[in-house]
């Protein structure tokens, strides 16, 4: 599944791209009218998640959210059946959605990523950017496994 976020889901963007979806955001591209936000769904094949009932109604595809915060936009979508589950090997930059690759043992790394011979890390192929599972990991995996799914 193809994602589009509208502004009124953007807490929503690195959490779905951790889950490995291809998630683009309308903050990042400049979308703010409904016409835009569809043509851009449209053109690229993709869902657009929503809390704007009217755009939902337009939307070829969409999946509209009622609530605010973000554990209950979480529980919405995995009610809806979208599978919050992170996976054992990332594919998406959480900063720009690029894909991901994984950095060789013996590779240098910058100085706020570890070393790759002791913790796996990838790196973006868009924006350079270093990803590994550390604290920001945790935390995103125990909001995610206290999701309600009911």
């Amino acid at each position: 599944m193809r994602l589009l976020l509208d502004v009124m889901c953007g807490g929503l963007v690195s959490y779905l791209r951790m889950c490995n979806y291809d998630t683009a955001y309308a903050g990042d591209r400049g979308l703010e009218a409904d016409d835009d936000l569809l043509a851009v769904a449209r053109d690229e094949g993709r869902t657009i998640l929503t809390r704007d009932v009217a755009c939902s109604n337009r939307a070829e595809r969409s999946i509209l959210l009622e609530s605010r915060d973000l554990e209950g936009q979480l529980a919405e979508l995995a009610a809806v059946g979208v599978d919050l589950t992170l996976p054992d090997e990332p594919e998406r930059c959480g900063r720009c959605n690029g894909r991901l690759e994984p950095v060789g043992e013996s590779a240098s790394t910058p100085t706020y990523a570890p070393d790759p011979a002791e913790t796996a890390v990838w790196r973006c192929r868009a924006c350079g950017q270093h990803f590994w599972r550390g604290s920001h990991w945790d935390r995103v995996e125990e909001t995610l496994s206290s999701v309600d799914t009911r």
